[in-house]
């Protein structure tokens, strides 16, 4: 098994990825495939297949978020300790255990309990994957001139590759007859791939040695850090918008449409947009803009999708608000993901890159958290008020980045890009 057949082969506009930068990539398209073929049916399976509450439900969805998203930063702290290969690797194991685990549980407990290990097992090897693609993106900008921009871009694209293909194989294996867990053993056998692929593929890296006291250093560098942090704003009122995509959208689509039916479409609209488009976007825009301007430019255009609700026309094209809200949103993520990204190798140190990368999430998805709470209290607003103050928040956030240092922007043409 070659790294190449394990990861992800070029495509016209990308850049010719490492070995080691393929098998990241790869990393991210098998992790989203094997955790979306079963998220999607999860809700229907708890309320529907167990019979719980709604309020049940959403408590277990929410514990889950929280394990994952809450706890980036032990991930993070534990890849600065021990190198990306045993935070990896654990996590892979937990997370098949979790899926096993979830196959079975036909209690409240023993599913809180699988998916609280299911979302830590992400909580430790996404970290890792994620810092190690940055520092990796950037060593390879800095060898052959490709803006770090690009990698990154082509690993944001791999994950919307596998957050659009798993649900269609969870949906396969559910018509199938195969039910519910049989998507987690599916999910399950996923992880086992990537978890001999990786012990196989990823290389070994000698055990970090701190002085005492490191890790309170660490956490002082990190989050006393005012740009790394005012970044963590910045993209927490990216990610509080982004979250509308499941409170305020499904609102409108019915508004519109009288039922919530066509929000997959959307969402699958989504999807095939970043996988499409990514790539020649990012390459467009790294070659033009700073990685500041591309985080601005990209937090415009979300805040342009909710101002653009509504102004878009309804009757017969009743979905075109939304559908518009959907295309800009994810026209700011595809800029500004990247950009964030590679801007955090800028803001702190190296050997500390684990511990930022999942502060970054732990501090927004906390940030979504309380945001949901506010958000959700405006639903009942007339739209226009609705609407305009989604659009403050993105809008907010564009004026908060203009204070963060601009990066660097790759002269043209300068890059190893093959067409």
């Amino acid at each position: 098994m070659t790294t190449a057949s394990a990861g992800i082969r070029p495509v016209a506009g990308s850049p010719d990825l490492k070995p080691y930068l393929r098998l990241l990539t790869a990393t991210q398209f098998a992790f989203n495939t094997g955790f979306y073929a079963v998220l999607p049916y999860l809700a229907a399976h708890l309320g529907d297949g167990l019979g719980m509450a709604g309020w049940l439900v959403g408590l277990v969805l929410g514990l889950r978020t929280f394990s994952q998203q809450g706890l980036f930063v032990v991930g993070g702290a534990l890849t600065d300790r021990y190198g990306p290969r045993p935070v990896v690797l654990a996590g892979c194991v937990l997370r098949i255990a979790g899926f096993c685990w979830l196959a079975g549980a036909d209690s409240t407990a023993t599913v809180i309990g699988a998916v609280l290990l299911i979302g830590f097992a992400a909580a430790l090897f996404s970290p890792a994957v994620e810092s190690e693609t940055a520092r990796s993106a950037v060593a390879y900008e800095s060898e052959n001139g490709t803006p770090r921009a690009q990698v990154l871009a082509v690993f944001s694209a791999a994950g919307q590759a596998g957050a659009f293909l798993g649900p269609l194989l969870g949906s396969l294996l559910l018509l199938l007859g195969g039910g519910f867990r049989t998507a987690c053993l599916a999910g399950a056998v996923v992880f086992v791939g990537v978890l001999a692929g990786h012990a196989r593929l990823m290389p070994r890296q000698p055990r970090r040695v701190r002085a005492a006291g490191a890790g309170t250093t660490a956490a002082r560098h990190v989050f006393g850090n005012r740009p790394f942090l005012v970044l963590c704003l910045v993209f927490s009122t990216y990610l509080v918008s982004y979250n509308q995509l499941y409170l305020a959208l499904p609102q409108e689509v019915e508004r519109a449409t009288g039922s919530q039916g066509a929000i997959g479409g959307l969402f699958a609209l989504s999807s095939l947009l970043v996988v499409v488009a990514q790539l020649p976007l990012t390459r467009w825009s790294a070659r033009r803009t700073a990685p500041r301007t591309a985080l601005v430019a990209g937090l415009v255009a979300v805040a342009a999708g909710f101002a653009a609700v509504p102004l878009a026309p309804a009757g017969p094209a009743g979905l075109l608000p939304a559908a518009s809200l959907v295309v800009l949103l994810t026209l700011g993520q595809m800029l500004l993901v990247p950009a964030v990204r590679g801007l955090v190798p800028d803001l702190v140190d190296d050997h500390r890159l684990g511990l930022a990368t999942g502060a970054l999430s732990s501090v927004s998805g906390l940030a979504v958290l309380m945001g949901s709470a506010a958000t959700g209290t405006l639903l009942d607003s007339p739209g226009p008020v609705l609407w305009s103050v989604l659009a403050a928040v993105p809008l907010a956030g564009a004026a908060l980045a203009l204070t963060l240092p601009g990066g660097q922007r790759e002269p043209e043409p300068a890059t190893t890009v093959t067409d």
